[in-house]
């Protein structure tokens, strides 16, 4: 049975919810304080990059399935169901997570809800959230108790995002009432008769289950990342280290690919607000190594831009560095807390001549960081250059042709921060070659 889906905040989380419940069926409204963001939604516009999403945009905002709307009141008259999906960023001067946005939508909503509902949380937030604003929605919404609310995190990949929406390896409901739970069974059917499995608990687990899921992937990029420093010490090969590793079913191979570490918008700041959640509840001790977790990414970072440094004989001035890629991903044109910007700027502030190419990121580097320089292609990027850091693993770099690009660069030397290259066709072709954690 299709349902009357609303879906507030039209982020990269939002937009993409909005468009696959569009697909699956569902008549679909979303909702977004920015006017500007909602005009462009309206005319099919994707406002970020997402491989797939402004189609399938454009497709459902034409059949009629999909619009969007700044109007909580018309939200409000329009849904059976309501998914709140705002960012929770890191708060400043701190490592918790910033909930205002998830509350404004239960202050700005609840008022409106005149008949029987349910609103669900996608947000990531600290255990705890659910229970209060539960509470709240109670408290506010005119039809009272009649306004449920159940916690259903997301679990999206940057560049798989619709693929993960709409085929997901799980679908976890929190829940407190059995109609909350058969309405959530009812509106994901089309996405569980395909056998997608549904995990049903309580607020605090359906909470803890994102945040755990995201402390664990960080966890394991840290772990073999650390086994990177290790392994320039011997002497050592990273890669083979993380091949033979993945062998084994009890490790498996995913997560474990060594390079410049983490970034984005999700897992850095998750697990910080996690640790301080945890010492909120008096079991920081439980979460230190999520410290050492965090460490050892960003020491990634200084280690490139020492290896960096090192081949262009201990110094930047004068030294032209081009930089591949800007996003913390391939596939994104996300760019928060980018490991490759963040190399990139540490360079131009140790005085190397920097620019930047990245497939689909360009302008949103250029408003993070205006003062690199910017490529419109991998060989403009490259023209006389002293050194090339690859730094985000687009499938466009791994197939750059190495003896064609070693007649650009003034000196035919690359840091695969990324461990995306293949080392002996570089070197066959006259490269220095260099990777984290490679002899």
């Amino acid at each position: 049975m299709p349902f009357r889906v609303t879906v507030i905040g039209t982020g990269y989380l939002g937009a993409t919810h909005a468009a696959c419940m569009a697909e699956i069926g569902h008549e679909v409204l979303g909702v977004d304080v920015d006017a500007e963001r909602v005009a462009a939604l309206q005319a099919g516009r994707a406002p970020f990059y997402e491989p797939g999403l402004e189609a399938l945009l454009a497709k459902h905002v034409a059949d009629g399935r999909l619009r969007f709307t700044t109007s909580y009141e018309e939200a409000a008259a329009f849904g059976d169901v309501h998914f709140s999906c705002v960012g929770t960023p890191q708060v400043e001067n701190g490592y918790a997570a910033d909930v205002r946005y998830v509350d404004a939508v239960i202050e700005q909503l609840a008022p409106h809800l005149k008949r029987p509902c349910l609103v669900v949380g996608k947000s990531t937030v600290p255990v705890g959230t659910a229970s209060r604003l539960a509470d709240r929605l109670t408290e506010l919404a005119p039809v009272g108790e009649l306004a449920e609310l159940a916690w259903n995190p997301e679990f999206l990949r940057e560049g798989f995002a619709i693929e993960d929406t709409l085929s997901p390896d799980r679908l976890v409901f929190g829940v407190r009432s059995d109609a909350s739970r058969a309405t959530l069974e009812e509106l994901y059917r089309p996405v569980t008769d395909k056998g997608t499995p549904v995990v049903v608990t309580d607020f605090p687990t359906a909470e803890l289950v994102k945040t755990s899921a995201n402390a664990f992937l960080a966890t394991k990029i840290s772990f073999i990342n650390a086994m990177a420093e290790v392994c320039e010490a011997g002497g050592a090969d990273v890669g083979k280290l993380a091949e033979a590793l993945s062998h084994d079913e009890r490790i498996g191979g995913r997560f474990l690919r060594p390079g410049v570490g983490f970034g984005g918008g999700c897992l850095p700041k998750d697990i910080r607000a996690f640790m301080a959640r945890a010492g909120e509840l008096g079991v920081d001790q439980a979460l230190t190594f999520l410290r050492e977790v965090d460490s050892i990414n960003m020491r990634r970072r200084t280690r490139t831009v020492e290896l960096a440094r090192e081949q262009c004989d201990g110094q930047f001035l004068g030294r032209r560095i081009a930089v591949l890629g800007a996003a913390f991903k391939p596939d994104s044109d996300d760019v928060r807390d980018s490991p490759a910007l963040n190399v990139a700027g540490r360079i131009q502030l140790m005085g190397g001549d920097v620019t930047v190419y990245d497939p689909k990121a360009m302008d949103n580097a250029r408003k993070s960081f205006p003062t690199l320089g910017y490529a419109l292609s991998p060989e403009d990027a490259l023209q006389g250059a002293h050194l090339v850091l690859l730094l985000t693993e687009w499938e466009e770099f791994r197939n750059l042709n190495p003896e064609r690009l070693r007649d650009v660069v003034a000196v035919p030397r690359v840091v695969d921060a990324r461990g995306a290259l293949d080392p002996a066709q570089w070197r066959r072709a006259g490269w220095t070659y260099r990777a984290l954690g490679r002899p």
